[in-house]
């Protein structure tokens, strides 16, 4: 079962307003394949396996076409260290308790 999420690039910036607006984690990432579609009209997938995620929940697949600083389309490698980085609208967050222990 292939499990669909919508994925959009941001460029970000550490001046960039939205990193700071909006709460947001960041895991590490590897490409683990590229996956050639069945047909030519359907896009090319690249694999990637989040650290950090639970085993079952651990590979996701995206269309492999990322924009370059220039605009250009470019494509991951096979093996490439990545970073996943999710982000909500504050809206869309709950407050956490502090579970750490202060001594």
């Amino acid at each position: 079962m292939i499990r669909k999420f919508p994925f959009r690039a941001i460029p970000m910036s550490k001046e960039s307003s939205t990193a700071k607006e909006k709460p947001s984690t960041t895991l590490p990432g590897t490409v683990e394949k590229i996956i050639k579609p069945p047909h030519p009209s359907l896009p090319e997938k690249a694999q990637i396996d989040v650290g950090g995620a639970d085993d079952l929940y651990r590979e996701i697949r995206i269309e492999n076409t990322l924009t370059d600083e220039n605009g250009s389309k470019v494509g991951l490698k096979q093996g490439a260290q990545v970073d996943v980085t999710i982000e909500a609208d504050r809206e869309d967050t709950t407050k956490k308790e502090d579970t750490t222990k202060k001594k």
